[in-house]
């Protein structure tokens, strides 16, 4: 692929050939097995040929298409094993690759962004990307200071393909359904849509990143690289090495996994209190697991590098009150208040009465990572609860269907089930009551402390 796709003819036919194409060879594969192949060698090589398009397609388009593909790797812990295998290795590869544009458009942006005497500013700038993303690609270089640099580079055309993808996604989003069995995706492409244009914007993410840096400046555990230069279309950060996410999932060892994990929590709950910002985009491809602090002591713990601050959340609060309040009680198995809350905050809607007994057993399972004092996150637990709630059978869908999610908590809800997702890909053993103690307004019930300063001061 030389360039981004900018027609929209172009890209809708592409997309179209998503759900096409599986029809295709569904009948290729009924073909097959009456010409007396078996079904589960047809049904393997079929899913097998559909991930492969899936990625293709995906990958080639960038823009909306990319974005969407990204988002949904995260996910493929919740389906059945026989069809998760075939879409795992497909997927991944969107968390860290994509086709690259020419070496004469990323010159052409630089050019225009950054002056004809743009390569005064690096002693070295590698023109092959080092990795690609739905809307820009990253150029490894060294700064003129002798720094080494992350040079993204925004894909021309990428707001216009952005947007035309996932307008057609969304169009699509039943026939696609047969792609990602048992998940509505149409929720997820809407909420992808309504970032658009904060993700476009470098100046927002340089933003976003330099409080970030700022604020794990000093930290042990966690590494966010700083802001070098910014200005339209292009961003300039430290370079940050490393071992991907994404590599971990595959190869990682079980210490590897678990000190993953275990960080990735801390930095969802830590960062809004911290930063007042939730990062929302948490796939695999935008973390690394580092070597120990150079400063520490030989042989510490490694550390999570945090890339890509183009999509957040602003929380000025940190995470409301409410999600930690209402977690704690539905684990002290108060329902008339987990209730209550519910009620309060717009998740059970005024015209509707549900009784506080099942919502109570819908939240349970849901939340059961909380009740340890550690837990394992695996693939079979995600799917046990996706199966759950998506079985039109079962209470839990029925219930789940008439709760509501407020708009302000949409990002909070996505993001809290992507870094399940990954942690499932991880089967990492996390303490995450630890941190939610630690991080989660509400959560930790700060009664009796109170009562105590308050006895000490009539004192």
């Amino acid at each position: 692929m030389s360039d981004l796709p900018r027609k929209a003819v172009t890209r809708t036919a592409k997309l179209a050939a998503l759900p096409l194409g599986f029809a295709g060879r569904t009948a290729w594969g009924l073909g097959k097995r009456i010409g007396g192949k078996s079904a589960e060698i047809v049904g393997r090589e079929l899913q097998q040929r559909t991930a492969e398009q899936l990625f293709k397609v995906l990958g080639e388009l960038k823009g909306g298409a990319m974005k969407f593909g990204q988002a949904l790797s995260v996910f493929e812990s919740a389906l059945p094993e026989e069809i998760a295998g075939p879409y795992r290795a497909a997927l991944t590869k969107l968390q860290e690759a994509a086709p690259p544009m020419p070496t004469r458009t990323v010159h052409g942006v630089l050019v225009e962004r950054l002056g004809e005497d743009w390569r005064e500013l690096f002693q070295e700038f590698e023109d092959k990307p080092a990795a690609a993303a739905s809307i820009g690609q990253v150029h490894r270089a060294v700064w003129h200071d002798g720094r080494e640099v992350a040079v993204k580079v925004q894909y021309p055309g990428a707001g216009e393909a952005l947007l035309s993808d996932l307008n057609q996604l969304g169009r699509f989003a039943k026939l696609l359904g047969p792609l990602i069995p048992g998940m509505d995706i149409k929720p997820l492409i809407a909420e992808l849509r309504d970032r658009v244009s904060e993700e476009l914007d470098y100046e927002l993410e340089a933003r976003a990143q330099r409080e970030h840096a700022a604020e794990f400046a000093d930290d042990p555990d966690v590494v966010v690289p700083d802001v070098v230069h910014q200005c339209d279309q292009v961003l300039v950060t430290e370079w940050m090495g490393g071992t991907p996410l994404s590599e971990v999932i595959a190869d990682g060892t079980q210490e590897q996994r678990d000190r993953a994990g275990q960080l990735l929590a801390r930095f969802l709950f830590s960062g809004p209190a911290r930063t007042g910002l939730l990062h929302a985009d948490p796939h695999p491809g935008n973390f690394r697991l580092l070597p120990p602090d150079p400063d520490g002591a030989p042989g510490g713990p490694r550390r999570l590098g945090v890339l890509d601050f183009g999509t957040v959340d602003r929380l000025p609060g940190g995470l409301p009150d409410t999600i930690g309040e209402a977690l704690r009680t539905t684990l002290e198995g108060d329902a008339d208040a987990v209730y209550g809350m519910l009620c309060r905050e717009g998740f059970v809607k005024d015209a509707i009465e549900l009784d506080p007994g099942a919502v109570l057993d819908y939240l349970v399972p849901i939340i059961e990572p909380a009740s340890a004092e550690e837990f394992t996150f695996t693939r079979s637990w995600l799917r046990q609860q996706a199966g759950r709630i998506a079985d039109v059978r079962s209470p839990a869908h029925q219930l789940g269907k008439q709760l509501n999610l407020p708009p302000s908590y949409l990002l909070i809800h996505r993001v809290t089930l992507s870094t399940i997702g990954v942690l499932c890909q991880l089967g990492a053993t996390v303490r995450l009551r630890e941190e939610l103690e630690e991080w989660l307004p509400g959560f930790r019930d700060t009664s009796g402390e109170e009562e105590e300063q308050a006895e000490a001061r009539a004192e």
